[in-house]
């Protein structure tokens, strides 16, 4: 659906014809011990950052979902969307809009907060996944990285890393060709990866983060505001790795990002969530260039960039539900 303007309850997802099931890490990250791949043909980079290689068929689908908490708050009002195979998702919104909400329900973590999917339905390559055990999830090769860097403090920078392999059972010589890898991604992980991750910077803690969830040899990550708290060099650089994992890896990310100019300039696709609700999706590169995610996003408009106090009227139009 290509820039579509509409509300989005109550409307029926697609469901897959029941696509065979993959083994554990898939073709992804199966590409991981061979070394990161170059050159690689048929990936071209498009204007602002973007693969232009278009990504392969639905990977995920979430068709129609609402989520309560404590079984009375009701935060997700109908949420669908679809990531696809080998691509870049954003899933922007403000504070309290529902994305980390979205990632956990797909991640089957909502349980750990007294949450739970009471409609809808969750599928990946072809097969419900709803009520699934989260290790499971990883086994399946669908990984989440929490907002806020969540590390073993106590732990080492390369201790920090091998626990993504927990679930592993492909042996020590795998895992070893894996971890060289990512630092290979993460130079900087390599430097300090016998320094204690509580005294590390916020940067290599995000950068551990993520390098941890690349040791489970995901096929899908769903990560969770990258940006958040971090230098604008370091987002662009994090972001830039996270591009890199996507061409050279073919990890399919879903990101929940309110860094809604960033998240457009390296995604495929996005979807804008507010209160519960998908009010918009399209293609990264349209989404950019709409007048409505321009003003009440990124600050600007045809007439040039606005005030906060300007801005704040979408609340009373919201041009997109009309």
């Amino acid at each position: 659906m290509s820039d579509t303007k509409r509300e989005i309850e109550g409307q029926p997802g697609d469901t897959p014809g029941g696509a065979a099931e993959r083994p554990v890490g898939g073709v992804a990250m199966g590409k991981m011990a061979d070394g990161p791949l170059s050159d690689t043909p048929g990936t071209a980079v498009g204007a602002g950052g973007a693969p232009a290689a278009e990504p392969g068929a639905r990977l995920l689908e979430v068709n129609n979902i609402e989520v309560i908490y404590n079984h009375v708050i009701l935060v997700l009002k109908g949420v669908s969307l679809h990531v696809k195979e080998g691509g870049i998702t954003a899933l922007l919104g403000g504070n309290g809009a529902g994305k980390t909400t979205t990632l956990k329900a797909v991640s089957n973590l909502l349980r750990s907060e007294r949450g739970e999917v009471t409609k809808g339905s969750i599928h990946y390559r072809g097969a419900r996944v709803q009520g699934l055990d989260p290790a499971e999830m990883v086994k399946r090769g669908v990984i989440q990285v929490m907002e806020g860097r969540h590390c073993f403090e106590h732990l080492t920078v390369e201790e920090n890393l091998l626990t993504g392999a927990y679930t592993r059972r492909d042996g020590g010589a795998k895992i070893a060709e894996d971890l060289e890898l990512v630092y290979s991604y993460f130079p900087r992980l390599k430097e300090r990866r016998k320094s204690q991750a509580g005294y590390t910077s916020g940067g290599e803690q995000q950068m551990t983060a993520i390098g941890r969830a690349l040791m489970s040899r995901p096929e899908t990550i769903l990560l969770d505001e990258p940006s958040m708290g971090l230098a604008p060099q370091l987002v662009e650089e994090i972001f830039g790795i996270v591009k890199s994992l996507n061409e050279n890896e073919g990890v399919s990310f879903l990101l929940a990002e309110q860094n809604t100019n960033v998240a457009l300039r390296f995604a495929h696709y996005g979807y804008i969530l507010e209160s519960g609700r998908v009010v918009m999706d399209g293609p990264a590169a349209q989404l950019r260039e709409n007048p409505d995610v321009k003003e009440f996003y990124l600050g600007v408009s045809d007439e040039g960039r606005k005030s906060f106090r300007d801005v704040r009227s979408y609340r009373r139009r919201k041009r997109w539900l009309s």
